[in-house]
Parts: C-alpha cells; structure tokens; sequence
C-alpha cells in the first residue's frame, strides 16, 4: 500500500528514540519511505494518498516475543490454580484438539493480539502445520515452530521422564514439514524458527539433532527454561547439572537463542547465560499471576542481557505485560527504586524484540527502509490526557482500547476499529464452541483431571 499518515506524533524508537509531533509516515509498499516534519513530507511526497491522523500516535507495532495463542483455550482455567499446569493441563488439551479447532483457537490469539497494537507473534507450540496457513491470513507477522520434545509431555504429570523416540520423531517430522510447507512464505511474513520444548524434556542427543536442523537452514532457536521446581529437580537428577549449565553443555547458549523465562535460574546461571549471548524472552504478565514472577530480573538486566517481552499462555495483550512488567520489574528482589523506566520497557517490546530473533535491521522502529508494521493508537482518550510523557502514559496506561489501527508490511489488518483480514464476529462464535468442545474430549480422555475449578459456560 502507497500512504502518506500525517499530522500526527510518530514514536519512531530509533536510536535516539526520537518522538515527532506533526509528523508524517510515508509508506510505499511493503516498507517506510520516510518519517519526519509533515509539511516536508506532503511537499515531498505529493503523489501519496494522504491520511490525516492528529489526535493519534503511529508506534513500530509490538513484537510478542513469546506466545502460545492456541491456549487462549485455558483462558481463566489454570491460572487460579497451584498445580503444573504446563504437564498437568497445556500438553494434554493440545492433543485433544482437532486441526480446524486449533485454527479457530490460534486465529482467536491474533485477534486479541491485533486490537493490542501487535504486528508479529512469535510463537512455539504443537501440531503447528494445522493452523499455520489460517494464522497467516489474519496478515501479521509470524515466528513459527514446532515446540520439540523426546519425552512424552502426556507421561511427565504421572513422574515419568523417560524417553520416548518414537514421540521425539513425530516432531521432528511435523517440523520439517513445517520448514518445507511455510518458512518464508506469504511474501515473507510468515517464518519458521526452531524450537525444543524445555530442558526436562529434551534428551541431549535430540537437542544437538535441532541446533543441526537450526543451523542447516540458518534459523534462529528458542526454548522454555528454568520455568517450575520440577524441571530444576528433574534436570539436576538426570545430568548433575542446572537448565542453564545443560544448555551450555548441549550446544543451546548462543546469539542465535531466545530462552523464555528464566524463573528458577541462580545468579550464576545468569552470568552464564549472559556470556554465551543467550536471549531472554520474558512474560511478566502470565508468570505474576501465581504472585510476583521469581526471576532474577535486576540480575539479568545489569547482566547485559537481551529482554524482550512476550504474552505467553491465556492472552496476547501486550500491554498488559507492559504495565505488569514495570511492577515486577521494580519490586523485584526487594525493591529497586524507580528503576526501569517506562522507556526500557517499551523498548523490550519492539526494538529488543527484533533484535532476539536478528530481525532489528527491518522491524522494531519506525525508520526509512524498514517494514511497514506499524500501530495507529489514539490519545485523544481520556486514559491517554493529558500527553506529558507519551511512552510513560503507553506504559502505566495503555490498552487495547486505544488501538484504532494496525498495518503489516504495508496493509491494514485492522483500520479504524475494524479488523480487515478475516471474519472476526464469526471467529469469536467459533471459539467458545470450540473450547466446549475440546474440554469435554480433553476430561474425557483423561478421567484423572478434574476442571482446575469449576466450567461455568456462558454463550453470550
């Protein structure tokens, strides 16, 4: 799409980090041609439609660094509950699902994430060729892949850790499908990476089998660490060591990874962690809903340590992990003052999110050359007046309310309060009869799990 987005505040998030008051974004294709003074813009770009948007601020869309959107299935479910709910209610409701459910499941995350101001989703997870294809025509951005395993995940609830080839071969199947089927399709927004699941259930033979797929396509990897007691206890008792240290010793610490948690790691682990380049994708929304998340955060941040921010399980609200972000972060290990500021947060949601994934070249700022991701959010809202500190407000105040549009590579997926791309009232029905549906199998299959806490279905 060919646009001149005038008079307006631009958040260009660029070196400088540079905040524009009557400025232009001029928009040619798939890329940003130029941002600036919007009166040089119109004279210089007279042949763009113009789109006047004063009372409104264009920001580099958010980059959800981690998320598994078929989960939104568990929204209000597990969170309430004290248990593991990574084996004891992720794993076996993933495979109680049938391919077109797990569409409508993942379809109803982008959906959520797009009135969030998100532009791309990185997001690791199971059976990804099933919905590959309907998350992509929501037109965002996408990281993809199949969340490897060798352990059975469906076993580890009953304390069992054993290794299962045939399960870890299934996997490594659908992942090379997924390569072949849809790395860098869609005119390139839709992308594959590598990813093994966690530490507790990835044997070291298998990860060294991914970090040779990674390597043999160029892609970059991704893994759960140090995320609950039992993976510390079931790695310490496996192979001696901590997550991080068999990271280390397994050839999965490097530039090239994102680890997403990091909530039991020891200070050494960090320091580890942080000499090998290791990147952290850090969730502090879902991670504090059981009480303020554990991670060593003043730790890993002092550490020069890449933070970037993703949504994880049951939402895709990124500023949801924004506002809850700056709370924990500055609680963190007895209080840390004011420190950060709102700006280092908002930074860990789009520059450093590109920057993880080797991406801050073309995304993550608004900048000539770069992808044309941007989000279109109003300030003349009562949450948003008065303007003083605009990054402060988006921190402390923002929410998807205040989104009024989103562009990808140059095309709107939601312009003017309205998403674009598919059929949005049709997929919110779709959903709540899917998730009836999936946890009646899901309880069924497995008498062993009662309902976290009760089901009371409303079909509003």
């Amino acid at each position: 799409m060919d646009a001149l987005l005038t008079d307006t505040v631009v958040v260009t998030q660029d070196e400088q980090r540079r905040i524009l008051d009557r400025a232009a974004v001029a928009v040619r294709g798939d890329r940003i041609a130029a941002v600036g003074d919007a009166a040089s813009l119109e004279a210089a770009h007279p042949d763009l439609p113009r789109l006047r948007l004063r009372g409104r601020a264009i920001l580099p869309g958010f980059i959800n660094s981690h998320t598994h959107t078929i989960l939104t299935i568990l929204r209000a479910t597990v969170e309430d509950w004290d248990g593991n709910a990574v084996y004891g209610y992720m794993s076996p409701i993933s495979y109680s699902m049938h391919p077109e459910e797990r569409q409508v499941m993942a379809m109803l995350g982008v959906l959520e994430g797009v009135r969030s101001g998100c532009t791309m989703f990185v997001d690791p997870f199971r059976h990804v060729p099933d919905y590959a294809e309907a998350m992509a025509g929501t037109g965002v951005r996408l990281l993809l892949s199949e969340n490897c395993a060798d352990v059975n995940t469906l076993r580890i609830r009953k304390g069992d850790w054993s290794p299962d080839p045939a399960f870890g071969e299934a996997f490594l199947e659908r992942a090379i499908a997924g390569i072949e089927r849809f790395h860098d399709t869609h005119d390139g927004r839709l992308q594959v990476q590598i990813a093994a699941h966690a530490t507790d259930n990835c044997t070291p033979g298998y990860l060294r089998r991914l970090a040779d797929l990674a390597h043999r396509h160029g892609m970059v990897r991704t893994i759960h660490l140090a995320q609950s007691p039992e993976e510390i206890r079931a790695v310490r008792e496996r192979h001696g060591c901590t997550p991080a240290e068999y990271l280390v010793r397994n050839g999965w610490a490097a530039p090239d990874v994102v680890a997403a948690h990091w909530t039991f790691c020891t200070h050494d682990d960090v320091a580890l962690l942080a000499r090998h380049g290791v990147h952290m994708a850090h969730c502090p929304a879902n991670s504090s809903r059981r009480g303020p998340h554990r991670a060593p955060l003043r730790t890993i941040a002092e550490a020069g340590v890449n933070i970037a921010f993703g949504t994880d399980n049951m939402t895709e609200d990124m500023f949801h992990a924004l506002k809850i972000g700056l709370i924990v972060h500055r609680g963190a290990e007895g209080g840390a003052g004011v420190e950060p500021q709102p700006e280092t947060l908002f930074d860990r949601a789009n520059r450093n999110g590109a920057r993880a994934i080797g991406r801050l070249h073309d995304l993550g700022s608004v900048e000539p050359g770069k992808k044309a991701d941007l989000a279109v959010v109003r300030l003349d809202t009562p949450a948003m007046r008065p303007v003083i500190n605009l990054v402060g407000n988006l921190v402390h105040y923002g929410h998807p309310g205040i989104v009024e549009s989103v562009m990808v590579d140059g095309r709107w997926v939601l312009h003017e309060g309205r998403v674009t791309t598919v059929d949005e009232a049709t997929i919110l029905l779709e959903a709540q009869k899917v998730a009836r549906r999936v946890w009646q199998r899901m309880l069924d299959a497995n008498p062993d799990l009662p309902p976290p806490r009760p089901l009371r279905w409303l079909d509003a």
